[in-house]
């Protein structure tokens, strides 16, 4: 099976909604995924992944399921000094001093990850993941799944940067620590896995493509650059810390 991780088009997060780029972002991005063939639509209930799909679910005529568990990662940890902040938006010098960082199991065991319940909430996620794709016929066993009803279906889900770098690190086994500020996916942008089945009964989650933006492209559109930060130090025009 394939498996689409769409995050949404540009975001006004104080309206949860799209800005205009991201309503042209979307209606690009329509374009691309409408006319694929798709088993089954899914979409976060935040408002951005829902504007977001509406313009493909109305070009091709289809509903989605919205799945609370896909909404933004929204586990926010103490940044030591006295606010809180999303785990993704740390300073390298301080996350990469931590060697559990690095390990996919010890990572929410680090005390300021403890003390967020952060594992609590990436379980959340891993689960409900999990319980997505036995629907769609694969079954979680280990560190791979199980094709119960093997197939070659797409199923489309549009979420957010954060909740599928989680989604990520469960399918592929690897820290999301690694995933959260090692990779970005610009807003529209499609990521894709494809099982791979190579001995019978045992398949595994393949990347094909990260943060996929040849809709962009194709349609002049300049990607956003929410989600990032200044490519040097003394562009003061950039998103610094």
């Amino acid at each position: 099976m394939k498996l689409l991780l769409i995050r949404h088009g540009d975001p006004d997060y104080e309206r949860d909604s799209l800005t205009e780029k991201g309503h042209k972002e979307a209606a690009l991005l329509a374009e691309r995924i409408a006319p694929m063939d798709i088993k089954a639509y899914y979409v976060s209930p935040l408002g951005r992944a829902k504007a977001t799909a509406k313009y493909t679910l109305g070009k091709a005529g289809r509903t989605a399921e919205v799945l609370d568990w896909a909404k933004e990662f929204d586990v926010l940890i103490n940044d030591g000094k006295g606010g809180k902040r999303i785990p993704w938006d740390w300073l390298p010098a301080d996350w990469t001093a931590v060697p559990e960082f690095f390990d996919k199991d010890l990572w929410y065991t680090v005390p300021v990850m403890k003390e967020a319940g952060i594992e609590a909430g990436a379980k959340r996620v891993w689960n409900g993941l999990d319980g997505l794709l036995e629907r769609h016929g694969y079954k979680r066993e280990g560190y791979l799944y199980r094709p119960v009803s093997p197939n070659e279906d797409t199923v489309a889900l549009f979420c957010h940067f954060g909740v599928t770098c989680v989604m990520l690190s469960h399918l592929l086994n690897v820290s999301p620590m690694i995933l959260w500020h090692g990779f970005i996916s610009a807003p529209t942008s499609v990521t894709t896995l494809i099982t791979e089945e190579r001995r019978e009964g045992a398949a595994y989650f393949r990347v094909n493509g990260f943060g996929d933006i040849s809709h962009l492209i194709r349609g002049g559109e300049e990607p956003a650059f929410s989600g990032r930060f200044c490519e040097m130090f003394s562009n003061a025009e950039q998103r610094h810390d």
